[in-house]
């Protein structure tokens, strides 16, 4: 509880979840405002993006989470106090991800959050705070996933599946920068043209049962196969791809990540790779974020943002929207301080 003669200074407003369950709880509360200890940073939060992990833990299928907690894996804003010594100075626009956030330690949706230094990335932008917000997390993965997991090399096709997703688009865009060409699916066919204004060649219904379909496309298979789905997908996306084609397990949109009975043998197609990816904030370059950020800026690179919702009190309805698969892209919070 807060103290009845705290001033405003001393609390903020964030978002607690209470514990795995409905929308309903996610509450909106008045908290202690956080001080960094040695080697964190304070973060006055601008933005942030509503992310599937975060749907995962509040349905409880992520592991390691405590309640009450602040959830939240990244944050966009500027340093509000750092301890002596920090190559972070207070006023600096920084971004930060991953490495607990919101899981082990309070996260990104609230007024302030503390985080390790080394889950900080500093930028320079003058882009608007709901539009770097969408960045961190899903240009980490995305980037990842396609240099990291992929290799993927200009001239070569690339399959996402679960294309509508945040990573999904972010990966056609950032594919398309580089000059792939880029198959993608969607289990609804009216979003076809949003897939392709997200930089996707050849859009894909996705019945479940795609391999034929990308075939028709690309005959040998694709050269590279993002896989967002989860477990239920991975088969069929293997089918699709070429021999020394490489297939990236790094999304579980379908909330299912385990193979049973697992025979690599029979289960993985002669000739074709199996990656994974599962990346931290020191996995994205600082400068990979600031050259996409000018590239924004510029008009030469954007990335799809669904909605954004004006306000911590929003939250509940970006998870209901999230968990009823309404986004084409990211989702965004943009914070309003007192």
């Amino acid at each position: 509880m807060i103290d009845e003669e705290a001033t405003m200074a001393d609390v903020m407003r964030a978002v607690v979840l209470s514990g795995p369950g409905p929308v309903g709880n996610l509450r909106l509360a008045e908290l202690p405002l956080p001080e960094p200890e040695p080697g964190w940073v304070r973060i006055r939060v601008e933005a942030f993006g509503i992310n599937r992990s975060e749907l995962h833990t509040r349905l409880g299928l992520a592991q390691g989470v405590t309640f009450p907690r602040v959830p939240g894996i990244e944050a966009a804003g500027v340093v509000d106090a750092a301890p002596p010594g920090s190559a972070l100075e207070p006023g600096r626009q920084v971004v930060a991800m991953m490495g607990g956030m919101g899981r082990t330690f309070d996260g990104g949706y609230a007024e302030y959050t503390c985080v390790p230094e080394r889950q900080v990335i500093p930028i320079a932008t003058d882009l608007p705070w709901d539009v770097v917000g969408a960045l961190p997390e899903m240009l980490q993965t995305a980037n990842g996933s396609l240099t990291t997991g992929l290799d993927l090399r200009p001239g070569q096709t690339l399959l996402v599946r679960g294309g509508t997703s945040s990573v999904g688009t972010a990966a056609a865009a950032l594919a398309r920068d580089m000059g792939a060409t880029v198959l993608a699916t969607t289990r609804r066919p009216e979003r076809f043209d949003a897939l392709r204004a997200a930089g996707v060649d050849h859009p894909i219904e996705d019945t479940g049962r795609i391999a034929e379909a990308v075939r028709a496309i690309v005959p040998g298979g694709v050269d590279a196969a993002l896989e967002l789905v989860g477990t239920p997908t991975l088969r069929d996306t293997l089918a699709a791809t070429a021999v020394h084609g490489t297939v990236c397990f790094t999304g579980m949109l379908s909330n299912e990540w385990t193979v049973e009975d697992f025979y690599p043998i029979e289960y993985i197609p002669t000739g074709v790779r199996l990656t994974a990816y599962g990346g931290d904030a020191s996995d994205l370059p600082p400068q990979v974020l600031q050259r996409t950020l000018d590239a924004v800026a510029a008009g030469r690179l954007s990335f799809p943002v669904h909605r954004v919702y004006d306000g911590l009190e929003e939250v509940r309805r970006a998870h209901a929207d999230m968990e009823a698969d309404a986004a084409v892209g990211k989702l965004v919070v943009r914070v309003r301080h007192r």
